[in-house]
């Protein structure tokens, strides 16, 4: 269990140097990663949207998740799902994120 947890960690830390070009800050802490789980093969499963659905940079956003996440020892395979319910919002932002864009 913990190997799993440890796992989803270095994930994570990897989502973190992944940046929408137009905004300074991650795009995990944006909140646009709705959900990571990794299955039994080491596959991570990941659910994400967009500041918005015609996002410019979308296919680059998604590319470098895929490379990114791929590149973490122990992942075996990324699957990635765009998705746009519920619609993102500034609400869904980390107070660091918040701050960084100067919303508090």
């Amino acid at each position: 269990m913990s190997d799993f947890l440890e796992l989803e960690e270095k994930v994570v830390k990897m989502l973190k140097t992944v940046f929408d070009p137009e905004i300074p800050v991650n795009i995990y802490d944006l909140g646009l990663i709705y959900k990571l789980e990794i299955d039994d093969a080491g596959v991570a499963n990941i659910d994400m949207t967009l500041t918005a659905p015609n996002c410019p940079a979308a296919d680059f956003i998604v590319e470098d998740v895929r490379f990114r996440v791929e590149s973490v020892e122990g992942v075996n395979g990324v699957k990635i799902n765009l998705v746009f319910e519920p619609s993102w919002n500034r609400d869904m932002m980390s107070e660091e994120a918040k701050l960084e864009l100067g919303f508090l």
